[in-house]
């Protein structure tokens, strides 16, 4: 721990200036020792005025001081890169042992001196790290704070741990409590587990200990739809397979697309967590247009316009932002959509181009869902050869939108008050479906300039 503290020039310089007895504890003691870099440091302070020592330690580093609980002293420092946080209170009942005793999992109960590097470990937790396993040590930490439950599969899918059969025990005994805690906790957790390299993993293991349905009811939905000619899988695991085969795309892409993924475009998490959420939800459509033909298929047809609003009444009442939905929404309404396109016939630049246009900063995300999707369904019917034609197909359309996205800006030609004096008409549906034709042909590039939009809007009867 000490080369790892030395090499950290934020806690190296606490150590260096300031005398008081100050312990690393936590999450950031369990990144340092799994060698993953830690951004949010916790930090216990023993026998001074916390208040205080927060507040010399913000002004050394030109940090903002926010109170969070001037009756315990826990107190927050925004570094000034906004990326660095220093979370300092001091230890239940004024004790180390004490305040990692009161923890959930034995990896989050590990604490070390600054100044020392003495390793505090009073649960095992450093033998749990080292042996991978997630163990809850305390199950009235659950009754404490029931999202701590998630928290079990977060760290799943982060670090691709196996969690202790009594902690699964624990999480099943107490899933009915996940109701408890407030919706946007929850949606935080959620989507960090999808951010999670292992999140397929984690999901399985939410399966078996009966949290999945509890927090997605229309899992039971996917259950009941089997393996078919197109699918090897049964719809539950399909999905699951989905995400696993998201994050492989995303590890065997060229750069260009993982720093597109990476991006955080909807709040504190990546397109990347995003992106397997949507795969996750992606044919949340099926059942509800799931039929079987006289030759025997399965058909589903329009499940992705119906699932797209299954999604969005899902995602609304769960409170996810305007922009997360509209983004998730996307992403299962047109997941078809790239598949279709290199596999008709007549494919040619017009068409891709079109594409380019419609799906904008989503292509990538849109085409690695497709590729993933394709990889996911390997039912009798599907050879070899159609997946790897699908694939390499899949892989041009997205070096064509890397080559044409920065040419191509698709703006309002007219806006909607606009159309209504041109044609002297009010709001309406009429208009709505104007609107929607006068984006479709600039999407084929047929209108490009506001002269023709206006001669395209003349034509129509009011």
């Amino acid at each position: 721990m000490k080369a790892l503290i030395e090499n950290d020039a934020i806690l190296n310089a606490i150590r260096e200036n300031f005398d008081e007895e100050i312990y690393l504890v936590g999450g950031a003691v369990r990144d340092f020792l799994t060698g993953k870099s830690s951004f949010d440091r916790d930090l216990l302070v023993l026998k001074c005025n916390v208040k205080e020592f927060s507040k010399r330690l913000a002004e050394f580093f030109n940090a903002t001081f926010i109170e969070l609980d001037s009756e315990n002293e826990i107190y927050r420092l925004v570094l000034k890169d906004k990326t660095n946080f220093l979370d300092i209170t001091r230890p239940y009942d004024g004790s180390v042992e004490n305040d990692l005793k009161r923890r959930d999992l034995t990896i989050n109960s590990l604490a070390v001196n600054l100044k020392t590097f003495e390793l505090f470990d009073v649960t095992g937790g450093y033998e749990d790290l080292k042996n991978g396993i997630l163990r809850c040590f305390r199950e009235t930490s659950i009754l404490e704070d029931p999202l701590r439950i998630l928290r079990f599969f977060r760290f799943q899918a982060l670090y691709g741990f196996k969690i202790e059969e009594n902690t699964l025990k624990m999480a099943s005994k107490y899933a009915h409590l996940l109701d408890k805690p407030a919706v946007e906790r929850k949606n935080y957790e959620i989507l960090k587990l999808f951010s999670g390299e292992y999140a397929h993993e984690a999901l399985l293991s939410m399966d078996d200990a009966g949290i999945l349905e509890i927090l997605f009811p229309f899992v039971k939905d996917y259950k009941k739809v089997p393996p078919n000619t197109h699918h090897h899988l049964d719809l539950c695991h399909h999905i699951v397979e989905t995400v696993k085969q998201i994050q492989e795309a995303y590890k065997t892409s060229p750069n260009s697309v993982k720093n597109h993924l990476e991006k955080c475009d909807f709040g504190a998490h990546s397109r990347l967590a995003h992106l397997k959420f949507a795969g996750f939800l992606h044919d949340i459509g099926k059942f509800s247009t799931w039929t079987i033909d006289e030759t025997g298929r399965h058909r589903f047809i329009k499940h992705d316009d119906v699932g797209a609003k299954l999604a969005k009444e899902f995602l609304t009442q769960a409170k996810f932002s305007k922009k997360q939905i509209t983004y998730l929404c996307n992403m299962i309404k047109y997941h078809i959509y790239p598949s279709s396109l290199v596999t008709a016939p007549d494919v040619n630049e017009k068409a891709m181009m079109r594409f380019v246009r419609k799906m904008g900063e989503d292509a990538i995300d849109i085409i690695t869902l497709a590729k993933a999707d394709r990889l996911s369904a390997r039912g009798q019917a599907i050879t070899d050869e159609m997946v790897e034609t699908n694939l390499a197909n899949l892989d041009k359309l997205q070096n064509f939108y890397l080559e044409k996205k920065d040419a191509v800006v698709i703006k309002k030609l007219l806006n909607g008050n606009e159309i209504m004096q041109v044609l002297k008409i009010k709001a309406g549906p009429q208009l709505g479906e104007i609107i929607d034709k006068l984006y479709e042909a600039q999407l084929n590039g047929e209108i490009t300039t506001k002269d023709e939009a206006l001669a395209f809007v003349k034509k129509f009867k009011v």
